[in-house]
């Protein structure tokens, strides 16, 4: 399939997991990817990835947190590739694990910075540029933590993908009538780092999610990825403001 030829995409924390999966994916349907992070070395790991498939990738590394650091992204993504036409906001952290009581106040703010107004940084000035430009279509990474389950001792974590879920809905109202489209995808376990919990093996990460989704699996990376292609396609026109979940099952 090549649904992407022409397109560019931004793929926020495309270093690692679902958003280097994501960045492949795009590339492999002809999309000209930029991935961006705050790391360079496996920003780099991917566009060469992605280059070893035949594709088409950047890297520009930026904070999403800092707002005149997104802004320049957005700008060097056009300045590179002419467009910006679709991002997928995947970048995030997992702190704080335990009760809400022992949390502590840092720990709370590098959640909420990073998963929430991270993604409100990077709409703000990818809507600025859609909106003026004939439109786009924007993918959130929320989480099946959040809007759909709850689970102890992630407190933080699970308000912030349930505000980026809320955040999604709404700026999909205030944008869909200047063609910018927003959705967000909720994954659960995948087959990820983010999903291993604290000192936990690939392994015993298997063996406790069989027990804890009705799959008996983790989701594979590019399972995600393909929702997350799926939304951004023209396929999906109508689909506006959901929030669309792939958890095997775990919070049905």
């Amino acid at each position: 399939m090549n649904r992407f030829i022409g397109r560019t995409v931004l793929v926020t924390g495309g270093g690692s997991g679902l958003g280097r999966a994501t960045a492949l994916a795009f590339a492999a349907e002809g999309a000209s990817v930029v991935v961006a992070g705050r790391t360079r070395a496996t920003l780099d790991e991917t566009v060469d990835l992605i280059g070893a498939a035949g594709g088409t990738a950047t890297a520009v590394t930026a904070d999403v947190t800092e707002s005149d650091q997104v802004h320049h992204l957005v700008q060097e993504t056009v300045t590179r590739f002419g467009g910006l036409h679709i991002a997928v906001n995947n970048a995030g952290i997992l702190r704080g694990a335990g009760p809400i009581a022992d949390m502590s106040e840092e720990d709370w703010d590098a959640v909420l910075r990073t998963n929430v107004t991270g993604v409100w940084l990077a709409m703000k000035h990818e809507i600025a540029h859609m909106r003026d430009h004939g439109g786009g279509v924007i993918v959130n990474i929320a989480s099946n933590l959040g809007a759909h389950q709850r689970i102890p001792h992630a407190a933080a974590y699970i308000a912030s993908k349930a505000a980026v879920s809320a955040l999604t809905r709404a700026a999909a109202l205030d944008h869909i009538h200047q063609g910018v489209r927003i959705n967000a995808v909720s994954p659960g376990a995948s087959a990820a780092p983010m999903s291993l919990r604290p000192g936990e093996t690939e392994a015993e990460r298997t063996e406790r999610v069989k027990t804890q989704n009705p799959l008996g699996r983790l989701a594979e990376a590019e399972e995600v990825a393909a929702a997350v292609l799926y939304l951004a396609s023209p396929s999906a026109g109508a689909v506006v403001g959901t929030d669309l979940v792939i958890d095997s099952g775990a919070s049905a």
